[in-house]
């Protein structure tokens, strides 16, 4: 597809190629983005709607995870309608300020899952090495000053992203090849210096992602120390799988986001692989982290079957 013509290197419209080289098998390629699109959509509006009716779910844990489902449905719905707009009905063009806008809301939203996944792990660090101030340290209260101050930060940090990137000069093509505007792509388009630019990025990314990471893995050696001290197998068992459920939407998260970062930025990949990777990372944990939760946590598993009309077995 040609890049539109325009007189200023200010664009009004960007054009999303989808994914280049693929085009004869977009419409195949809709089938299994529009299903796991409807799944997280399902899946986590069931959620929601499980730990709302349920009292015995209001708790920081789950309260926390709730957060974390509804940023799953803003992150997916962000990307998916126009993607599926590409692959459907070849509606290529966005406007700059709705790309911009879905920049600020891709990046924002991964910055404060990020964050509710580093809550999350504070939470089962007071359950279990001082189980008996959890109630009074992580009170409703602070859950929500907890999750104000996740939200204030991803804003705070993702803001000027559009402000600086509507700045550049786009005097090259205003031609995007992607499925959704991504701020590395629009740097690379750009041909104006971005390198304090790409090292404020590189900076946001550490204080967001990378270092949540490092303190959730520092809370993890603290938790397995304070299990492995417990006096029996059963106590030890018991504490563990409190975490499991968690433990495996970190990796859901951490490992694709943590691909997708590296290789867009110093892999060498074919485009059409790493387009669909950066789709994946978007598109399979706000999927599986309902799924996650509802196979391992028998109260919600058996309040959604409730829900659903289904009498649990």
């Amino acid at each position: 597809m040609a890049a539109s013509n325009w007189t200023t290197p200010h664009p009004s419209t960007f054009i999303l190629l989808g994914i280049p080289g693929q085009e004869a098998v977009h419409i195949w390629i809709s089938i299994p983005f529009c299903s796991v699109y409807i799944l997280s959509l399902l899946g986590n509006g069931l959620l929601l709607a499980v730990i709302k009716t349920e009292p015995s779910l209001h708790e920081p844990m789950y309260l926390f995870l709730s957060m974390l489902a509804l940023a799953d449905l803003i992150i997916s719905t962000t990307t998916l309608p126009k993607t599926l707009c590409i692959f459907w009905f070849r509606d290529h063009t966005i406007h700059t300020n709705g790309c911009l806008a879905q920049i600020f809301l891709i990046h924002s939203i991964t910055c404060m899952e990020s964050g509710y996944m580093l809550a999350m792990a504070f939470d089962r660090y007071v359950a279990i090495c001082n189980p008996l101030r959890h109630s009074a340290i992580l009170t409703n209260q602070v859950v929500a000053k907890i999750g104000l101050v996740i939200v204030m930060r991803g804003a705070v940090l993702l803001g000027p992203h559009p402000f600086l990137l509507k700045q550049l000069p786009y005097c090259r093509t205003n031609v995007i090849s992607h499925t959704y505007c991504e701020f590395m792509a629009l740097v690379k388009l750009a041909c104006a210096d971005t390198t304090v630019m790409s090292a404020y990025s590189l900076v946001v990314a550490f204080l967001a992602g990378g270092l949540d990471f490092i303190l959730i893995v520092l809370s993890y050696i603290l938790i397995l120390q304070a299990v492995f001290r417990l006096p029996s197998k059963e106590a030890r068992h018991k504490s563990l799988s409190t975490c499991s459920s968690h433990v495996c939407v970190m990796l859901v998260f951490y490992t694709p986001t943590i691909f997708t970062y590296l290789s867009h930025r110093f892999g060498h990949m074919a485009p059409h692989i790493q387009i669909l990777i950066a789709n994946i990372y978007l598109l399979f944990p706000p999927m599986m982290n309902p799924i996650i939760y509802g196979v391992r946590t028998p109260a919600i598993r058996q309040r959604a079957l409730l829900i659903l009309g289904i009498k649990p077995a």
